[in-house]
């Protein structure tokens, strides 16, 4: 999960979206969404019925007088068919 999904986004928006069976992920911004599906159906064994995307901007940092932007990263939107859904992922502390 380190190369495709950087993280779980956590809204109030995407805690809605749970209850439709829809799960929002932050991905990298080149990978198209065939292959975010065809990833989704084999890492987790679900069956995907949509894949919404859509780019956030990056944000403008400054280093003195060099202004430079952040990475973009595309957020997607994936509706599972019913019956399926997606176990919680829990990160270790030590």
């Amino acid at each position: 999960m380190d190369g495709i999904i950087k993280d779980i986004v956590l809204t109030d928006k995407s805690f809605l979206l749970l209850l439709k069976n829809q799960y929002t992920f932050h991905v990298e911004s080149g990978l198209t969404k065939t292959e975010i599906k065809h990833w989704v159906e084999l890492f987790f064994g679900v069956k995907v019925m949509a894949v919404n995307s859509h780019r956030l901007p990056g944000k403008v940092k400054r280093m003195g007088p060099i202004r430079g932007h952040t990475m973009r990263y595309r957020r997607m939107i994936i509706t599972l068919q019913p019956g399926y859904s997606i176990p919680p992922i829990v990160k270790k502390t030590t």
